[in-house]
Formats: structure tokens, C-alpha cells, sequence
């Protein structure tokens, strides 16, 4: 029998798909010969990890311990704002990172591992917090609560630490002329990862059981070891001529004062920190809102979260679209606040109509205006770096937004809980006595906050606001927020 060899159309085809392959694989061209694309999605695991932990706790777990385990949730939100004030340091990480010193000759390696680490160990902890915590234990309550915050701090603490010291390995590995697709790549598999941790979580804890979610939660410590690990494995040469002892650290003091001389600075960073608060508030509140006020089950309130970062990605595109044809990073902004206003409207409205998919569209809402405000916000401040340096502007941003989303959170949790005390009580009339009442509450004060917020961002929009290197240069996904 002869052997089956190509046909005249093999080539034909080959040449197809490589002609349509960049146009309708968009990240497709971030691929080089010095960092190929089965490496570089290789690479790209990392944010896998960390999208999966960032819904797990800041999805499923919220929820869990709010409902079912009928933790208070100013205690919930205070110990999800841990890991998010520990975004600050990310600036401080990176910076270490870039002056490594090391006999072994890697700069970046270290903190992945490290990182890693504290990942695997916050997660190891947690299962045996909610065991305390859910009664089938022993030992009392506060040691079940302090367990789960010491598990929210050493994973967030390792997530920001892997995420800047990976996203650092990439800008290494890839030639400048690919760096901002390669890292545009890498934003998008962290909310793919969010996308279907999600959907996976939703799927393996329908129906819902203590058990269930313990073992999510182990399975989840170790998946984050496992992808890190091959994400990892021969990315980065050992090279100690770069790990020496004489390596040089820059001055802070005086590159800071240039940045904030003008105002303009500091008026961008306000308008960063009450959109950022504005947006966060509820970020523990969306999935326990629909389980108490809409009676929405654990799978469908952890799908929410799969919805409000898919929202995001949609923000994230448009806003490249709409940068890389010279729009204003600030009226983008803008208009984000804006469709958050719309998307907090349509979350209350659910309540009051008892509709699940006028929440569902909400969720998407808050991610698609989210990500525009992220997006613009972060443009305008990289036009202030022309003078003062893109790493202390970027670092001035995630300093300001992170602060303000952990403060969010935090204040989310508190006033739900006492405004719904107050309403239990009968101290605000039977009108306000219904269990939605605290949520209500913190919606109405998020698009409060976002309408103060166009107010800081009204005078950047003119024109003279935005450099003409932000009007000039292409944007790409690779400028887009963690």
C-alpha cells in the first residue's frame, strides 16, 4: 500500500492560516524566536494562578463565609482587604527584583518561587480555618477567624509578589519591539484564568457542602504549585554578571518631587482613588447580595464573577481600540464612571424586581466600566512619567488604587452590616427592614462616590491634560492593570 503523503493542498491551507492567523488570533504576533509561543503560554501560567485565587477569595469564599458560615462581613471584607493593601509593595518587589543580588545568578526566579510559596501556604491554611469556622473543628471561633485572615494575607502577599516578579521575567525574556503584545498576552490569561476558575468553582460546589469547599480549595493550592512550577521551569538563564553586589539602586526622594510639581499629578491620583473606591465597594457584597436578597444559589453567585471579568476583558479591548486610534485617556475614563453609574442602577433595580438577570447585567457592567476607568486612568498617568520615569507614575497609580480598593472593600463590609443592623432593629421603619436594605445602602454611596469622581476627572479631559506622546503613541493591552 502506498504511503499517504501531503496533498497539493497541504501548503494552500498552511498559508491560509498563517495569513488569518494574526488577524484573528490577536495576541498570535507577540510570539519571537527569542520567546516562542509555547513558551511564552507556557510562561503565561503564572497568571493563571493568580486569576484563580483572586476568585476564590474574592468570590466563592466572601460568600461562603458570609451565608453559610455566618461570618460578619466587616471581618469578611477587612480580610479581603489584606491582600489588596499589600498591592503597595509591588513597586518596592519589582524594584528588588530589577537589583537582585544573588551568586546563582537569577534575579527574578527567587520571587516567583517565594511567591509561589506563600500562595501554596495561604491556601494550605485555609481548609483547616473553615473547618473552625463551619463548627466541625475544634477550637473556638476567633482562632477560625484569625486562621482565615492569616490565609487571605499570605496569599495575597504571594500572588502580588509572583505576578511582578513574572510579569518582570517577561519583559526580560521578550525583545522590546514585542514587549507590550507579550504582556498584553499575559493580562488576558489572568482574566482567563478569573473566567474559568469561576466557572469550574460554580460547577464543583452545585450542590454546595463543606467538604465540597474545603476540597476546592486544597485542589486549588495545589494547581497554583503545579502551573507555577511549569510556568517557571528554564525561563530564566543564570547569569551572575547581572546579580553582583555593586549593582546600583536609583534615589526616590527627588524623582518624586518633580512628579507631583504641577498638581496635575495629584489631581489624576485623586480622580484614581474615588473611582477605584466607587467600584470596590462592593466587591464582597455582588455574590451575598444575590444569595440573601435574591435567593440566587453558590453556583449562580459564583458565575457572577465570571460575567464581571468578562465585562472587563470587553472593557479592556475597547479601550485599546479606542487608544490606539488617539482617544482621550481621560473622557475614556470618564466614560467608564459613567456606565458604572448605569451598572450600580441595574444592580439595585434587581433587587427591588427580584431580578436575577437584570443582576447578571450588572455584574457585566461593573467589569465593562471598571476596566475603561483602569484603562484611562492609568494612560493619563503614564503621560505624567515623561519627566519623572514610567515605573515611579505606574508605581504612583497602583499605590493609590490599591489603597483606595482596599478601603473600599473594607468600608462595603462595615456599612452593610451596620446599616442592616440598623434596618433589622425596626430603627429605619418597616420600609427598610428587608435584608437587601445595607446593600442598597452601599450601592447608592458607590454611584455617589463615581459622580464625585467625574468631578476630579472634568478638568483633565481638555486637551492640554494629555501629552502628545499618550495622543501619539499606540496603546496596547500591555498597559492595562493587574
Amino acid at each position: 500500500m502506498r504511503q499517504a503523503g501531503p496533498t497539493r493542498s497541504t501548503p494552500a491551507l498552511s498559508s491560509f492560516w498563517t495569513l488569518i492567523g494574526t488577524r484573528f488570533l490577536p495576541f498570535a504576533d507577540a510570539a519571537t524566536r527569542e520567546l516562542p509561543l509555547p513558551r511564552l503560554v507556557r510562561l503565561s501560567l503564572f497568571q493563571v494562578s493568580v486569576g484563580m485565587a483572586i476568585v476564590l477569595l474574592n468570590g466563592t469564599l466572601n460568600r461562603v463565609m458570609i451565608l453559610e458560615l455566618d461570618v460578619p462581613a466587616w471581618l469578611v471584607a477587612s480580610m479581603i482587604a489584606l491582600p489588596v493593601l499589600f498591592a503597595p509593595a509591588r513597586a518596592l518587589i519589582g524594584h528588588r527584583s530589577d537589583h537582585h543580588r544573588s551568586l546563582l545568578g537569577w534575579k527574578r526566579v527567587p520571587y516567583i518561587w517565594f511567591g509561589s510559596l506563600l500562595q501554596f501556604g495561604g491556601l494550605a491554611i485555609m481548609p483547616f480555618a473553615l473547618l473552625v469556622l463551619s463548627g466541625d473543628g475544634q477550637g473556638p471561633v476567633w482562632v477560625g477567624q484569625l486562621g482565615a485572615g492569616l490565609a487571605f494575607l499570605l496569599v495575597g502577599a504571594g500572588l502580588h509578589t509572583t505576578q511582578t516578579a513574572g510579569l518582570a521575567l517577561a519583559t526580560d525574556l521578550a525583545p522590546e519591539a514585542s514587549r507590550p503584545r507579550v504582556v498584553a498576552f499575559l493580562y488576558v490569561m489572568l482574566l482567563a484564568g478569573m473566567v474559568a476558575s469561576a466557572v469550574l468553582f460554580s460547577v464543583l460546589l452545585e450542590p454546595y457542602s463543606h467538604l465540597a469547599l474545603i476540597q476546592v480549595v486544597q485542589g486549588a493550592a495545589v494547581v497554583t504549585m503545579v502551573l507555577n512550577g511549569i510556568a517557571l521551569w528554564k525561563q530564566e538563564a543564570r547569569d551572575p554578571s547581572r546579580t553582583r553586589v555593586d549593582t546600583p539602586r536609583p534615589a526616590f526622594r527627588e524623582s518624586w518631587a518633580k512628579f507631583v510639581a504641577g498638581g496635575r499629578a495629584t489631581r489624576t491620583l485623586v480622580a484614581v482613588g474615588l473611582g477605584t473606591a466607587g467600584f470596590s465597594m462592593q466587591d464582597i457584597l455582588l455574590e451575598p447580595y444575590g444569595g440573601e436578597a435574591l435567593g440566587m444559589s453558590v453556583s449562580a453567585t459564583t458565575a457572577l464573577t465570571a460575567l464581571l471579568a468578562a465585562g472587563s476583558l470587553v472593557g479592556f479591548a475597547y479601550a485599546a481600540r479606542r487608544l490606539t486610534r488617539g482617544g482621550n485617556p481621560y473622557r475614556l475614563a470618564a466614560l467608564g464612571v459613567l456606565v458604572g453609574i448605569a451598572a450600580f442602577s441595574c444592580v439595585v433595580f434587581a433587587g427591588a424586581f427580584d431580578s436575577a438577570p437584570l443582576l447578571r447585567i450588572g455584574a457585566v457592567l461593573i467589569g465593562l466600566g471598571a476596566g475603561l476607568f483602569a484603562v484611562g486612568t492609568l494612560t493619563g498617568a503614564m503621560a505624567l512619567a515623561d519627566a519623572s520615569g514610567s515605573g515611579l507614575a505606574l508605581g504612583a497609580w497602583g499605590a493609590v488604587q490599591a489603597t483606595a480598593a482596599g478601603v473600599g472593600i473594607a468600608l462595603g463590609g462595615a456599612i452593610r452590616d451596620g446599616v442592616g443592623a440598623l434596618g433589622a432593629s425596626g430603627a429605619l421603619g418597616t420600609a427598610l427592614a428587608g435584608p437587601e436594605i445595607g446593600y442598597h445602602v452601599v450601592y447608592h454611596l458607590e454611584i455617589l462616590i463615581l459622580f464625585v469622581s467625574l468631578v476630579a476627572i472634568g478638568p483633565l479631559v481638555a486637551p492640554a491634560s494629555v501629552g502628545t506622546s499618550a495622543r501619539r503613541e499606540r496603546f496596547g493591552l500591555a498597559d492595562t492593570p493587574a
